[in-house]
């Protein structure tokens, strides 16, 4: 079976699905569903997240310079999706959803009670990109639910239940069953 070159594209996948809250100068939060988000730093720990110019939360993130990854669960997948495609300049999303916002520790926007995992943000540097600016936020504080931990703090993935979005198919996926660990090609327990 042979290859077929396509044009460039962003065909890095699966990629997390993260819920994004800022709050805009008034200190209205909002909510914002993202794909284009990661991990960039060990030390100090920091995650990157791209958002297009034209969104609303992109100005409320830029003026603030805070917001938190909030991780959702594949139970959450329907107002996810639907989060995503409403726009907080029109839509208090926190309501629309029903998701229920509690004060952060060290910044102004709330974590979603909903979430099993966030992490507080505090952006470092910004930059333009072409279609879309990359914020890179220093998490300054990470919540974790007890009911998805395991010995030692680490997370139960099939109580977190993570899911992943597909580029190029535009699907939502769940994450299955663990196929390996972290050194386990070495021997690694």
């Amino acid at each position: 079976m042979g290859r077929k070159s396509l044009p460039p594209s962003t065909m890095l996948f699966p990629t997390p699905v993260v819920l994004v809250t800022c709050v805009d100068a008034s200190g209205k939060p909002n909510i914002i569903t993202l794909a284009w988000v990661g991990v960039v730093n060990s030390e100090p720990p920091m995650i990157g997240i791209s958002i297009r110019p034209n969104r609303y939360s992109h100005g409320c993130v830029k003026r603030t310079r805070e917001f938190v990854v909030n991780l959702p669960s594949a139970e959450m997948v329907r107002k996810v999706d639907a989060c995503g495609m409403l726009s907080g300049r029109e839509t208090d999303k926190f309501a629309s959803m029903g998701w229920k916002p509690i004060p952060a520790e060290k910044v102004k926007p709330p974590l979603i009670e909903e979430c099993p995992v966030q992490m507080e943000c505090q952006v470092r540097e910004v930059i333009s990109l072409g279609s879309h600016d990359l914020f890179l936020g220093q998490i300054v504080a990470l919540h974790v639910k007890e009911e998805i931990q395991k010995e030692k703090g680490r997370i139960d993935i099939t109580k977190a239940l993570p899911f992943v979005y597909c580029q190029g198919a535009h699907e939502y996926w769940d994450l299955g069953r663990r196929i390996g660990y972290y050194g386990f090609t070495k021997g690694k327990p």
